[in-house]
């Protein structure tokens, strides 16, 4: 009991600045949410965060490492969903089209997901004043029980199936089919899942 009150006491602040900011930016949040640290979100599109989704957001909540924010940033039009009891750390998210993150999923310190290439790859577009937006985006997929190791970027139009791991560090271009251990950059298999209890 004193343990629960103790970790209720800790989270308080950064749990209410946190609240307040979803209220404003239009965030629909879940039951039993926790955060240590505040968020830094830029929401021109459409947020969903489940049940009893933990989320770090200052150096200290992570002994492994992770001194940025968590970031969200979902522009016009995009969405970020996030499922229940998920678990991320010190991670950045953009949504152009739209981030997917199922149940159960843990993000490692550091991680980074984009839908989107951000500029376009035309040279002359990108160097054009203003920059013509020509930009190639496509949705990202984190399916249920998932893990994303510390550090590792999951890129545009990338699938990452149920129950997989992606090893710290890697730079995941391609679909990761179910039940796989990925690792590298760019990233391959490495590995299967054990799944026997």
């Amino acid at each position: 009991m004193i343990k629960r009150i103790l970790r209720f006491c800790y989270y308080l602040p950064s749990n209410l600045v946190n609240r307040l900011q979803y209220s404003a930016k239009g965030v629909r949040v879940g039951k039993a949410h926790e955060t240590k640290g505040r968020l830094c979100i830029k929401n021109k599109g459409t947020i969903t965060i489940g049940d009893r989704v933990r989320m770090n957001s200052k150096g200290s909540a992570n002994p492994i490492g992770g001194d940025e924010k968590t970031y969200f940033q979902v522009l016009s039009g995009a969405t970020l969903t996030i499922g229940n009891d998920v678990g991320m750390s010190n991670c950045a998210i953009t949504a152009a089209n739209s981030v997917t993150i199922g149940n159960f999923v843990r993000i490692g310190a550091g991680v980074k997901i984009y839908d989107t290439d951000f500029h376009s790859l035309n040279p002359f577009e990108r160097t054009a004043k203003p920059e013509i937006a020509n930009v190639c985006t496509k949705p990202v997929v984190i399916e249920d029980y998932a893990f994303l190791g510390a550090g590792s970027y999951i890129l545009k139009g990338v699938t990452v199936g149920k129950y997989s791991i992606v090893g710290a560090g890697s730079v995941v271009t391609k679909d990761i089919p179910q039940g796989e251990i990925w690792g590298g950059n760019p990233a391959k298999k490495i590995g299967i899942v054990p799944l026997e209890k």
